[in-house]
């Protein structure tokens, strides 16, 4: 038995070696390039090439942004580089509680609780708010972190159909009376770029009581005339139990959080297994996250260009001829058709100096392999105009897009 479970492993490692040195071997492999730097939140360094950069989930810019790297430095002198342990045993910084405060006031909640990552935060708050005996209703298109929470739950798991509220409907009818219910979904959904049927799903889960989460990774700083989410964008205060989010996108630091009302992350506090097990954050990254917040509020004109600059990158996009599917966020989908026609249209992208990633295959359904552009407020009209009129050279080069 050892050995047949050995040979299993093996075959699986194998497998994906294998097809990593043949896109290798084809010139095709373009993940985890280095950006050997940052220049002006807009163009970056790699392979010692200079590049637009339309890869990136800092929305607002604010990588680099003078409060926020300020802020860091000065919790280094304070604090160190580290924390000393977890924090229910080893000690708790001001600067993580004056971080969870700036969150519950940014999400007009009553408290706020942060972890090491945004991919654990999901995976922790699932499998610690439902268990045996309880149903999970996700969409079909939420984040991996969120599915595997699910699982790792124990709860009954439904799905239903991407932003289908009919099928939501009815996979709550399902539920037995006096079992457990939460429902999920992303707010933005990463990789198509278009926006959870919000007011719908409220609605429903009200009707059903069925708890709400919603995981505004790609909200905040977004949606909303300020940028504080889907709870702002659709003017439905107050709307959501489980606000999560991460501090490593639009906010430049590293973790997620949970905010909601303080019984609830009184209990996330004492009954999540990350939050006691794991080590927090580090203080120039907590320091770092709580600068971004003020400065999101304090500089309301990033959110208002984000949203020009995506409307711009999209409709030029679409006007060339490309698909960029459902979206209406500075998630910018190109749909290429097959992994090879992505792969052939980010080399070309990157060799004219756009950089560029493609998402293929298990990560999307087959024929639905695309470019994932993002734009952000830190891009200028003009790099965007040039962006476009690059990709639409390149569409027609590689067959995308009919000469």
């Amino acid at each position: 038995m050892a050995d047949q479970m050995a040979d299993s492993i093996q075959k699986r490692i194998e497998a994906m070696n294998r097809r990593v040195e043949s896109i290798r071997q084809q010139d095709l492999y373009f993940y985890n390039q280095p950006v050997e730097e940052l220049r002006g939140g807009s163009r970056v360094l790699v392979n010692g090439r200079e590049m637009g950069m339309y890869a990136s989930y800092s929305y607002l810019g604010l990588v680099g942004h003078p409060k926020i790297n300020r802020a860091a430095q000065q919790a280094i002198e304070k604090y160190g580089t580290g924390t000393h342990g977890v924090r229910t045993l080893a000690g708790t910084l001001t600067i993580h509680r004056e971080l969870e405060e700036t969150i519950a006031a940014f999400k007009h909640a009553e408290d706020a609780i942060t972890y090491s990552s945004g991919y654990v935060t999901n995976l922790t708050v699932v499998s610690t708010l439902v268990g045996r005996g309880d149903y999970v209703i996700s969409d079909k298109l939420n984040h991996a972190s969120i599915v595997d929470g699910c699982l790792m739950s124990g709860a009954k798991f439904l799905r239903f159909q991407h932003n289908d509220m009919e099928a939501l409907e009815h996979r709550l009818k399902q539920v037995p009376d006096g079992c457990g219910k939460l429902v999920i979904a992303d707010a933005v959904f990463s990789m198509d770029g278009d926006v959870i049927d919000f007011p719908k799903m409220v609605e429903l889960c009200k009707k059903y009581r069925a708890w709400l989460m919603i995981d505004e990774a790609h909200s905040v700083g977004v949606l909303g005339e300020r940028g504080t989410g889907i709870e702002e964008h659709f003017g439905m205060p107050n709307t959501i139990d489980i606000k999560m989010g991460t501090l490593s996108k639009t906010i430049p630091s590293v973790g997620g959080y949970v905010a909601g009302k303080k019984e609830v992350i009184c209990y996330l506090r004492h009954a999540s297994r990350a939050y006691i097990f794991s080590a927090a954050l580090p203080p120039a990254q907590a320091a770092a996250a709580k600068a971004a917040f003020e400065v999101i509020l304090e500089e309301p004109w990033r959110v208002k260009k984000l949203r020009e600059n995506a409307a711009l990158f999209i409709n030029g996009l679409k006007q060339s001829g490309f698909d960029t599917m459902l979206t209406e966020t500075a998630i910018v989908p190109i749909l290429c058709g097959s992994d090879e026609a992505a792969f052939g249209m980010t080399r070309a992208a990157q060799r004219k100096g756009l950089f560029v990633l493609p998402v293929v295959s298990p990560a999307v359904p087959p024929g639905l392999a695309r470019l994932r552009a993002t734009v952000t407020a830190a891009h200028e009209k003009e790099e965007i105009e040039q962006a476009i009129e690059l990709l639409s050279e390149v569409g027609k080069e590689v067959g995308v897009l009919s000469g």
